[in-house]
């Protein structure tokens, strides 16, 4: 099977025309805000039943730009801190977000709430990863260039025909800076720490 065509061009047939959020099964109410609110920084912008099953409290949390992610949780299920091991289907992790500035400060409070971390060199950003209080894996993302929102596609898909093009595992940062310089676009960092490329635990 031929691998399909990587293209920031938007079919002319989608159907959708961006992310509203994503909804995640949680434990108990205070764990979430704990974790989410309290240890993140997202706001707590919407509480109320489950509308399909009433007895469940459904979260809504904005991680800064309007975007949600959202929780169903119910009083009677336990947090637990072990690593998740999702199947097909199910969540693998979710990523935020952050800005280069911030990395040392979310070090320090993840550190002072009792959370592991790693980071690594993505090429495109800086990973920070932590686990959240059921276990999922949790990704704080920094740019390491600037890329305006409406070419963050575009950027990314041209560096992915860059690195093809150069035989490269995945993409790097000298892979981002071209794309940036071959669609006109400044080249700006962010200051994101350099970091070790590859994989490992928390």
């Amino acid at each position: 099977m031929s691998e399909p065509p990587v293209d920031a061009t938007q079919p002319p047939e989608s159907l959708v025309s961006g992310h509203d959020h994503v909804t995640l099964i949680g434990s108990n109410e205070a764990d979430t805000v704990a974790f989410y609110r309290d240890v993140l920084g997202l706001s707590l912008v919407l509480r109320q039943p489950n509308l399909d099953r009433p007895s469940v409290t459904h979260l809504f949390f904005d991680a800064g730009d309007g975007r949600l992610v959202t929780f169903f949780v119910d009083e009677d299920r336990d947090s637990s801190e072990e690593a998740q091991d999702p199947g097909v289907g199910a969540v693998h992790h979710i990523a935020f977000e952050i800005e280069a500035a911030e990395i040392p400060e979310i070090r320090d409070r993840l550190r002072e709430a009792g959370h592991g971390f790693s980071e690594f060199d993505r090429g495109a950003f800086h990973a920070l990863y932590t686990r959240d209080h059921n276990g999922l894996t949790v990704e704080l993302a920094a740019p390491v260039y600037e890329i305006p929102d409406d070419h963050r596609g575009e950027v990314l898909a041209r560096a992915h025909a860059l690195r093809v093009e150069e035989g490269a595992s995945h993409v790097e940062r000298e892979h981002v800076e071209q794309a940036l310089s071959g669609l006109d676009l400044p080249v700006v960092e962010t200051g994101a720490p350099r970091a070790a490329s590859g994989t490992g635990g928390l």
